[in-house]
């Protein structure tokens, strides 16, 4: 299975980035829930490595929620889905080094601007780590 050509079905990638932005906000709320909860779990020792912590439950989170639905519960609600190229859905290695790249490249700035203007400019609507890893997100529920 091939993924809908954008093309002759743009539909299927339009207002991508606006719902990928929505999708981030998200599953930015999510993890941030899940790192106070943590920090509270253990007595607030997890405040001296904040930033490690919530690195690591957001690779945590993206790896879990793309290997299990190819999409974080944030992608779930913009209606997107995270797909191969071809159509295939990822694998959760894949989804794992998805999930390494985008909180590398939210650390910094030179990455993140790269990203958007991916999505802006290339056909299937790609960020930075789509890109590389030759995935994009779907508008549409594309059968597995």
């Amino acid at each position: 299975m091939r993924l809908p050509d954008p093309q002759i079905e743009p539909e299927f990638y339009h207002a991508l980035v606006v719902k990928r932005g929505l999708a981030w906000v998200v599953d930015l709320v999510i993890t941030l829930l899940i790192v106070i909860v943590a920090v509270v779990l253990t007595a607030f020792i997890g405040l001296f490595f904040f930033p490690v912590l919530w690195v690591a439950v957001s690779i945590a989170y993206r790896w879990v929620m793309l290997s299990n639905y190819a999409a974080t519960a944030g992608m779930m609600l913009a209606g997107i889905k995270l797909r191969h190229l071809d159509g295939r859905v990822p694998d959760p290695v894949t989804c794992l080094v998805h999930a390494v790249i985008f909180s590398f490249s939210m650390g910094f700035v030179v990455p993140q601007v790269a990203s958007v203007a991916l999505m802006l400019v290339t056909p299937y609507r790609q960020g930075l780590n789509d890109v590389i890893l030759s995935t994009t997100m779907i508008n549409r529920w594309v059968e597995d």
